[in-house]
């Protein structure tokens, strides 16, 4: 046991150092659709899922989660965004028998159609923009319950004829702790670059490096989960570091129904507009499960701005 807690923590503490050194607090990056929670479950937690075992749509915030699934699953989803700004993704994970396990997965935002003008504001038509990234993941064990993961991902995006596109990579670590029921787990995403250009100008990804732990409370039918997000960023003191964490709660309150909540300080500090931010950073959903199929959906909040809705469907093979 201390063996392996001792990898685990310089497993950590090496991404740590490798993410942190010269970082700054990111405020425009490239790609930035890639920040998006993806599926409901996800996004009712609030993003606090990098510890999460069991699904597939791990993939795309800790690839080492993949070697968790009893068995393969996929899962698709959609996202309903303000104005005609929709998104969706598809996700599958399983395992090879004698290499490890493995997952792909896909995720989209379509921003809809928009006038064109020239410059005496004469129409020319419409046009529209988009987003797109492309993962593969692998997943296998250093030991028992000790689980590492990589990811490589093609990212796209258009809009009006012009594209910019870029190659990332993601990687991460889990390690389950049935006796303690704690499951800990760390992961750094977005690691690449632009390779085309909409300016000529290369832009940073969204890089983001997070920590997270689960724990079942004994006696509670509870899955409760606490993540601290963008480590990688400086944003000054040294306290500051800590202020986009995330905290998500599943209750199981029978076999087919789930309830689930969720917090984000820096989507509310972010989304703050006059005095109050109202409900901005909360989240909530549900999850039914039928005959094998979950059916989730999640309800973000913007606070003034406005709310989002995602639904996304689960299944095993």
């Amino acid at each position: 046991m201390r063996r392996t807690t001792y990898r685990v923590a310089c497993l950590a503490l090496a991404a740590a150092l490798g993410s942190w050194n010269g970082a700054t607090a990111q405020e425009t990056t490239a790609f930035a659709f890639l920040r998006n929670d993806v599926g409901a479950r996800a996004a009712a937690l609030a993003g606090s899922v990098t510890a999460v075992a069991g699904d597939p749509a791990g993939l795309f915030y800790n690839p080492a989660s993949l070697g968790t699934l009893s068995s393969s699953a996929g899962s698709a989803g959609f996202f309903k965004h303000l104005l005609d700004i929709n998104a969706g993704y598809a996700v599958y994970g399983g395992e090879l028998a004698g290499i490890g396990s493995i997952g792909a997965g896909i995720v989209y935002t379509n921003y809809g159609s928009f006038d064109a003008k020239d410059e005496l504001g004469n129409p020319l038509g419409t046009f529209s923009a988009s987003d797109l990234a492309f993962s593969a993941g692998y997943s296998g064990t250093f030991e028992e319950n000790l689980y590492y993961g990589g990811a490589v991902k093609f990212i796209y995006s258009s809009i009006a004829g012009y594209h910019a596109s870029a190659v990332a990579a993601d990687a991460g670590i889990l390690y389950r702790i049935p006796e303690s029921r704690l499951t800990l787990g760390a992961s750094i995403r977005n690691m690449g670059r632009e390779t085309s250009t909409y300016a000529g100008v290369n832009e940073p990804l969204p890089l983001d490096f997070a920590v997270g732990v689960t724990v079942v409370p004994r006696g509670l039918p509870l899955l409760l989960n606490f993540d601290f997000h963008r480590l990688n960023e400086n944003p000054g003191g040294f306290i500051d570091r800590f202020r986009a964490f995330t905290v998500g709660g599943e209750f199981t309150l029978s076999k087919v129904f789930l309830a689930r909540f969720g917090y984000n300080n820096q989507s509310r500090k972010d989304l703050q507009t006059g005095t109050t931010p109202g409900l901005a950073g909360f989240s909530a959903g549900i999850g039914i499960t039928i005959s094998g199929t979950v059916v989730d959906y999640a309800l973000s909040s913007l606070g003034p701005i406005g709310n989002l809705h995602r639904i996304s469907v689960g299944t095993t093979f």
